[in-house]
């Protein structure tokens, strides 16, 4: 028993020493556990973590250990180990991203997960740290900073506005929350507001028609913004700030496990702008006042043989108010002081559930509710929609060389208002509310007949109530280098587009202009060919290097394009009797550097042209060069980072309202550009502080005046001629009526924001 017992302690005492002999260690990045990263040290020594980030170094040896982590698309790290230090604590090693995306995952272009360097399809992708160097209250004004992205905002009192694409207005992007198209409608006008930023993992952008795959509106391109996994998210987040115009912005997450098989993830977003200004002194307020609150919930379950089923919810309330700096929500809809006031409610719901079947087999579902009270001036706007979407697809793999996808798709739209847009056409103006029942069929296969060739070919099939059959072909092909850094891509595509003016185009609802309708609106089409060209060079002791290049052109037919020169008090819309052309180049540049400098650079030259009657003309609001840029830099021995982000844009035709407008037809060269200070306090604080609009820039520093005839908003000084036309008078020199819509760029100039970042991790 004696012997017994003493084997067991000079066991122990053994087994201690050896314990005391290592260095034990975990690798993280982004907050959790990093598998299989690679360690090096004294030349040629190294091991690999397990799969759980794990690793265990042998320190027989007590001198100080120099260790190299370095794991595929994390920046490499060197850490030093005293020799007093070895053995007295658990090494954690935290990894950040580079810009090494050759193994990056990206779904949008073929609607299953696809390494980026094997997608056929040129997708853009971007991280959510990504739009934390430019921290904003809406996803609208974060996707500025993309390449060939540009919100714009298409009034001057109430702040709408919409996302475009090359140069294309925003209805023609369809907008995606986790594969599923949500933002559509009168969303492209409201929809971006209240989607929280800090429960985004990842946003992926394909430039150019995309209608084989997601149907109708999809004509420039598509936008997937793509949620945190809930097994993912750190077990609580906050990101709060308030700026230096008293505005207060929250986004708040959780994830957290409610079953081993059901993990949740919960987001709140808050924002409130309560004080009016008017740097410009025009009487209006440069920004509307806005209160928003959103709260998102979604769950995922882990099912049987790898399946999943996923449920979101999103919940979003928004109150704005814009006009006259004495304007209140009492005054609203009366003539004695203008202004706009607009109430939106919004519910979303969306997910997916894998079939419970031996074949790759998934339906993906959501259905959303807009319901939006509104006034312009004295014209009230109330409209309803509900929209609700249905797709099944079937992933079938015919072999190692060749995928085939199938899909059965139906959505349903239906619409109200207190427009004529809904009310008979018979002269009785009985209320007949649109329903659009829109089925579907797409077909899509690819084939790989090596590890350099991509082929990708697919069409679709629509049946719309109104138009009949509707066909959209696409052709991808990839040729890439052996070693995968370099790739050709060929598209080809057709995308097409069910226009409803009156939820898409802001002036159609202001009280401004009068709307008229020379025709029956026909589907717009639009037929793209992009030749896209992509090169990486890595050297992770040194640095990463990504650079691609696009060359585009789109042809439009049936392009419904609003007529603002015709007519001062008229918006005049009609199918172009002609075609139109958007064009150009691109090009991005993605370094990161192992002393901790990263840079995002890219720019586009584009045209965007109509051609009717043997005339060309430029469309308004679009530049024909723009430029953006993210530069990082963490100083080296300190908890600093510093971030500088800007965008450049060249001049854009601008409508005026009659020969005698004052105005230039054409904006100036504008840049908003911006600076950040984070400092990283530990793994779970970082504050930080940014300067907006470093510049100072505001449009109403190159023009006389933004909103025309800001001083008489009822035009009641205004006076007319026996066709209508409005008399240059003198107390109407110009010959104008009020307009807001003369506007192109953002009217809030320099401010400071000040905010903390806070994360929990889970506990292990």
């Amino acid at each position: 028993m004696n012997f017994r017992f003493l084997a067991l302690v000079i066991t122990l005492l053994l087994g201690i020493s050896a314990w005391g002999q290592t260095i034990r260690g975990l690798v993280k990045a982004e907050g959790e556990p990093l598998p299989y990263a690679t360690l090096q040290w004294s030349g040629s020594k190294g091991l690999a973590a397990d799969s759980l980030g794990r690793f265990v170094l042998d320190a027989t040896e007590l001198k100080e250990l120099t260790i190299t982590v370095s794991a595929l698309g994390y920046k490499s790290q060197q850490v030093k180990i005293p020799a007093t230090n070895k053995l007295s604590r658990l090494w954690v090693i935290s990894l950040s991203p580079t810009s090494e995306q050759l193994n990056e995952v990206v779904v949008s272009g073929t609607l299953s997960p696809r390494s980026k360097s094997e997608s056929a399809v040129a997708v853009e992708r971007y991280e959510a740290s990504f739009f934390k160097s430019n921290p904003t209250n809406n996803l609208l004004e974060a996707m500025g900073q993309i390449n060939g992205l540009r919100p714009q905002i298409n009034c001057g009192v109430c702040y709408t506005g919409d996302l475009r694409i090359n140069g294309l207005d925003g209805p023609y992007t369809m907008v995606l929350i986790d594969g599923t198209p949500i933002v559509s409608g009168l969303g492209t006008v409201y929809g971006f507001s209240g989607i929280p930023t800090g429960l985004i993992e990842r946003v992926e952008v394909i430039k150019g028609p995309a209608s084989t795959l997601y149907g109708s509106e999809a004509v420039a391109g598509m936008i997937n913004i793509i949620t945190q996994s809930p097994a993912k998210k750190p077990a609580f987040t906050a990101d709060i700030w308030g700026s230096t115009w008293l505005e207060k912005n929250a986004d708040l997450g959780m994830g957290y496990r409610l079953s081993p098989k059901i993990k949740a993830l919960s987001g709140i977003n808050l924002y409130h702008y309560g004080s009016p200004k008017d740097q410009n002194g025009d009487g209006f307020m440069d920004v509307p006042l806005q209160s928003r609150f959103s709260a998102f919930q979604k769950f995922d379950w882990e099912r049987n043989r790898g399946r999943s089923a996923s449920i979101a919810g999103r919940w979003v309330m928004e109150d704005r108010l814009g006009g006259q700096m004495n304007y209140r929500r009492e005054f609203r809809g009366g003539d004695s002081v203008y202004g706009e006031q607009i109430s939106t409610r919004r519910w979303e719901l969306l997910g997916h559930y894998d079939l419970p079947v031996n074949q790759k087999m998934r339906l993906t579902y959501s259905l959303n509710s807009h319901e939006q009270n509104s006034m312009y001036g004295t014209s009230p706007y109330v409209a309803s929609q509900y929209i609700g979407f249905l797709q099944a697809t079937w992933d079938k793999s015919l072999g190692s060389k060749s995928k085939w996808l199938n899909g059965l798709a139906y959505r349903f739209s239906w619409y109200d208002d207190n427009t004529p847009a809904t009310q008979t056409a018979d002269g009785s103006r009985r209320n007949l509310p649109a329903s659009t029942p829109l089925p579907g069929f797409f077909s899509q296969y690819e084939w790989r007949p090596g590890s350099q060739n991509t082929l990708l070919a697919g069409i679709r099939w629509d049946q719309h109530p109104v138009h009949g059959q509707i066909f959209s072909p696409r052709l991808n092909y990839k040729l890439s280098s052996k070693d995968q850094r370099s790739s050709l891509r060929l598209a080809l595509g057709n995308g097409f587009r069910v226009a409803n003016v009156f939820t898409e185009d802001h002036a159609a609802l202001s009280g401004a202009r009068r709307v008229v309708f020379t025709e029956n609106l026909r589907p717009e089409q639009s037929y793209n060919l992009t030749l896209n060209a992509s090169h990486g060079i890595f050297h992770f002791s040194d640095f990463n290097l990504l650079m691609d290049a696009s060359a585009f052109i789109t042809h439009f037919s049936n392009r419904i394009l609003p007529d603002y020169d015709t007519d001062p008090n008229l918006i005049i819309y009609s199918n172009l009797n002609g075609f139109a052309r958007s064009q150009g180049v691109s090009a991005n540049i993605d370094a990161d550097f192992v002393n901790g400098l990263d840079i995002k650079l890219g720019a586009t030259l584009m045209d965007v042209s109509v051609f009717e009657e043997g005339t060309r003309r430029r469309q308004p609001f679009t530049e024909q060069f723009s430029a953006v840029w993210t530069i990082g830099y963490r100083l080296p021995t300190t908890k600093l980072r510093i971030d500088y982000t800007g965008t450049l844009y060249s001049p854009m035709r601008l409508p005026l309202l009659g020969e005698l407008d004052p105005r230039s037809d054409h904006s100036p060269w504008w840049s908003i550009q911006n600076l950040q200070i984070n400092y990283l306090h530990s793994e779970a604080i970082e504050f930080y502080v940014s300067i907006k609009n470093l510049l100072n820039w505001t449009p109403a520093q190159r023009t006389p005046f933004l909103i025309a005839r800001a001083n008489d908003p009822f035009d009641r000084q205004v006076e007319t001629d026996a066709q209508g036309r409005i008399l240059a008078t003198a107390a109407n020199p110009y010959a104008l009526s009020f307009d807001p819509t003369n506007v192109y760029a953002p009217n809030q100039g320099i401010r400071a924001l000040i905010g903390i970042r806070l994360k929990l991790s889970k506990g292990k």
